[in-house]
């Protein structure tokens, strides 16, 4: 079983900013995949599906940003997910607008996210896509930054950014990070077509 989560903050004050972008991707998933998100499972708004063979849940955590290990935790230990099979999605002010990287593994960055789940399930041994929300102007304030909204012409390059993150999704659970990670960790390339 794969778990599949995207972080944000719940509540309509953070509805399409930068920093819900894990939560835009999660729900961008559960309309292709013709599902709808739940909500008070595992402190999150959660879906559990079957998927050629495969148990996929997608989840957007409720317990704010700073406590989404909450939901990581009770994920892993309630439905028996192994941190190998857990992918979590999420921005990232160090990479362009348009871009994403993917790891094997690794620690938190800055990202506040992550080192709650990081610290909640004490390994750092999981797949995460990182999708690209910068850069930061010079002397700008990251914070307000991260809480604002996309701009009009930002939408085409979130949207590139979304797609690579699919595309390297759709890798990862068939079993290709490392081919996902040659693929995206260099600046501008893409699939194949």
């Amino acid at each position: 079983m794969w778990a599949v989560v995207g972080l944000g903050n719940p509540g309509r004050r953070y509805t399409g900013t930068r920093h819900n972008t894990g939560f835009a991707f999660i729900k961008r998933i559960a309309r292709e995949w013709n599902v709808k998100l739940r909500k008070k499972r595992f402190f999150s708004k959660a879906v559990e599906i079957e998927r050629e063979k495969e148990k996929v849940l997608l989840a957007i955590p409720q317990t704010y940003m700073n406590n989404s290990g909450l939901t990581v935790k009770q994920i892993l230990e309630v439905r028996g997910v192994k941190p190998e099979h857990l992918i979590v999605v999420y921005d990232d002010l160090d990479i362009p607008l348009g871009e994403i990287r993917v790891r094997k593994k690794g620690g938190p960055g800055t990202h506040k996210g992550m080192s709650s789940i990081i610290q909640e399930i004490q390994t750092t041994g999981f797949p995460r896509i990182r999708v690209g929300i910068g850069p930061l102007a010079p002397g700008a304030d990251a914070v307000n930054y991260v809480l604002s909204s996309f701009s009009k012409s930002e939408e085409p390059l979130l949207e590139e950014g979304l797609r690579k993150a699919r595309e390297a999704l759709e890798m990862i659970l068939s079993g290709e990070v490392e081919e996902a990670m040659n693929i995206y960790n260099q600046k501008g390339k893409t699939l194949p077509n």
